[in-house]
């Protein structure tokens, strides 16, 4: 069977330079390579650089894709926007696992699964995700969630360690979340399991301080 691999990474936050780009350049000649991107796809041969390393150093996104079943994605954004606390509290296994570096938050999810029939290619999977890493940083973290689940379907979680707390808004996903779970290929029984749990947006739980807003209302009636 002929082999293929896909690899793009995304510069969001800020664009690559040219001193960057040439950097790049040297590890391949063929890929295609803007101020914002690098995208390859391979037959044959291999990736010569390190995702983990270029994600540290240049890009705020990267997906992988190989024909024998292994995908790979990983999101960077500031540390101040994602405490990284809130982040290991769901994502600390093999295929789910977060870490810090340089003062940035970097969430790497692998899904490792025999593939079926013909295999799919890589090209548009990434655009479809990206608006996640934005939904994240705005305090939305049921990508967070997603990524449990993914830990939960590939063995990794012990039945006897505490759930983390189930979102709001679990049934009703956003299109970039949809893409997000297909391409982990999340079950969607367990997926529709955790959001019989989880209430609609329109019925969210109070914030502290609206409780707080409303307790000081009541003395002022009293």
């Amino acid at each position: 069977m002929s082999e293929y691999q896909y690899y793009e990474f995304g510069a969001i936050d800020r664009p690559l330079n040219a001193k960057e780009q040439s950097e790049l350049r040297a590890c391949s000649t063929r890929a295609r390579i803007t101020s914002t991107s690098f995208i390859n796809e391979y037959s044959w041969g291999n990736f010569k650089g390190n995702p983990n390393a270029w994600m540290e150093k240049y890009f705020d996104a990267f997906l992988y894709l190989a024909n024998w079943g292994t995908r790979e994605l990983q999101l960077r954004l500031p540390s101040s926007l994602l405490p990284i606390e809130t982040a290991i509290a769901c994502c600390y296994t093999d295929c789910a696992s977060v870490r810090e570096k340089n003062g940035r938050i970097i969430l790497s999810l692998v899904s490792e699964e025999e593939p079926e029939g013909e295999w799919e290619e890589g090209e548009g999977w990434l655009s479809s995700i990206i608006p996640v890493r934005a939904e994240l940083a705005r305090g939305d973290y049921r990508c967070l969630y997603l990524a449990w689940l993914l830990s939960v379907q590939q063995g990794e979680v012990d039945e006897e360690e505490e759930e983390p707390a189930v979102p709001d808004g679990l049934g009703e996903l956003s299109g970039s979340l949809v893409s997000f779970a297909d391409f982990l290929r999340i079950d969607q029984d367990l997926l529709h399991a955790a959001a019989q749990t989880s209430l609609p947006f329109n019925l969210a739980r109070p914030t502290r301080e609206d409780v707080l807003a409303w307790i000081r209302a009541l003395y002022i009636i009293a």
